[in-house]
């Protein structure tokens, strides 16, 4: 495909192919997500070194030279290269090949590592997130390279096995090859599209702050009956810090936590206008009575858009079956913050530390903990990448690419962009409900294919 558009010789022939090996891209997409590559156990670490091996084996069936599986402290990164000149742009695709753990194993309705169709959904870990998604791109580079068509552009990949830790060992590979993964653009598939018919280019994510807290109070657990009312109650104490760090209009009540917040601007509220998200369908999506935020914002800008805080989880006293009087001793709670520009999360889980300390109230000693963060990330939309992509998408699913912000945190995104100095651009072929970190993961397989065909697409558009 010319820029003009008219269609040529070669996507023809890169249709014809993609129709006739639709059925074994599948069944190897299969066998890859059979390989249990849970990144975050290490029983599973003989099975995360193996999928490494796998993916390298399959970007030389795509292929790509200069294939290798580059060890590091951690899990392995697999590396490939395509050459076309010196001349042509340089894009390096990321992804990952680790997979999240399957708990609670008892609600999936086929085993997570037995992959299996219902209803146009490829059910298995990692379906989506993300081993489904990197397919995708090998898949349409085999098809212009195995037809002869050719990828107009030089091809880096990089597909590492610790992002569902953190990319622990990223950003030192990163930086000690920093010469060799120089590029021009970044581009990760890793998000998510709106439905089946619309797709989407992710132009914006929230950063995050977490912070666990601990409140301690005696010596030991005590008699409540005994002891309560004269002894500070660690659990109680804890819900008074997090019940005071917010405000009756949803609004964090740190300090300063709103100064660098950049409002939104006309050209992103004109963006909202265009996204058919229904509040309604949320609610009745999640089965809740309301929904609730800051006041003033949608639930759009809310996710998008606007900084939150929120307990992730809580532990104190006797949880178990039946009654227990006791005072606990200890109680803690894990707190994330999602962060928007221009926010730094340094500064911001400092300021939390501060005002939690501050809401303490007499009788018990607390502790902060700062646990890990990522910054927030905003794109600028455009570029020969960018404008390849978007066209190709249009031309595969019939509609204009929205641009849109996801609420999540992908903590790499702007660290490519920092070390490499290339802009990223996110395409997402996930859908929402599709079940990421849960139970019955799924892939659209519908999306799969077509999203085979604009990636192949986007190839050949990048020749002009």
């Amino acid at each position: 495909m010319d820029p003009s558009g008219k269609r040529s010789a070669d996507v023809t022939e890169i249709d014809t192919y993609l129709s006739e090996n639709a059925d074994r891209f599948e069944e190897e997409l299969r066998e890859l997500l059979r390989i249990p590559s849970v990144s975050t156990e290490s029983r599973f670490a003989g099975d995360v070194q193996r999928c490494a091996e796998w993916m390298a084996a399959d970007m030389e069936r795509a292929g790509l030279e200069t294939v290798e599986v580059i060890p590091t402290d951690g899990h392995p990164v697999v590396y490939a290269e395509h050459q076309a000149d010196v001349e042509s742009p340089t894009v390096l695709i990321y992804g990952h090949y680790d997979v999240q753990p399957t708990d609670p194993d008892d609600l999936w309705t086929t085993p997570p590592f037995e992959p299996d169709v219902r209803e146009g959904r490829l059910y298995a870990r990692g379906s989506t997130d993300d081993k489904g998604q990197l397919h995708m791109h090998l898949r349409a580079l085999e098809a212009r390279l195995r037809t002869g068509a050719g990828v107009p552009a030089n091809v880096k990949l990089v597909v590492e096995g610790e992002e569902e830790i953190g990319s622990r060992h990223l950003e030192g590979f990163l930086k000690e090859n920093r010469r060799r993964l120089a590029c021009d653009t970044v581009m990760i598939s890793d998000t998510v599209m709106l439905s089946p018919e619309l797709p989407a280019i992710t132009v914006g994510l929230r950063g995050l702050a977490y912070a666990e807290v601990t409140v301690r109070g005696p010596n030991r657990d005590l008699h409540s009956g005994q002891y309560g009312g004269a002894v500070q109650n660690p659990a109680n104490a804890l819900a008074a810090i997090i019940a005071g760090l917010k405000d009756q209009y949803g609004r964090v009540t740190i300090p300063g936590f709103y100064d660098p917040v950049q409002e939104m601007t006309g050209d992103e509220r004109a963006q909202l206008r265009e996204i058919p998200l229904d509040p309604a369908d949320l609610q009745r999506d999640l089965s809740v009575p309301a929904l609730v935020g800051e006041a003033g914002y949608s639930p759009v800008e809310q996710l998008w858009y606007r900084p939150t805080l929120d307990v992730n989880g809580m532990i104190s006293g006797f949880t178990g079956e039946g009654a227990k009087t006791v005072l606990p001793a200890e109680a803690r709670a894990k707190i994330s913050m999602r962060l928007v520009p221009d926010q730094v999360f340094e500064e911001i889980q400092e300021a939390f530390r501060k005002h939690v300390l501050a809401l303490a109230p007499e009788g018990v000693t607390v502790h902060v903990e700062a646990h890990h963060g990522a910054a927030p990330w905003r794109a600028d939309p455009g570029g020969p990448v960018f404008e390849a992509a978007s066209a190709a998408l249009e031309e595969a699913f019939g509609h204009k690419p929205l641009l849109i912000c996801e609420g999540g945190s992908i903590p790499l995104v702007p660290m490519f962009e920092r070390i490499l100095g290339a802009p990223a651009v996110l395409i997402g072929f996930g859908l929402p409900g599709s079940n990421l970190h849960g139970p019955d993961e799924w892939l659209n397989l519908e999306v799969y294919h077509r999203g085979i065909g604009a990636l192949a697409s986007m190839w050949g558009r990048l020749a002009g």
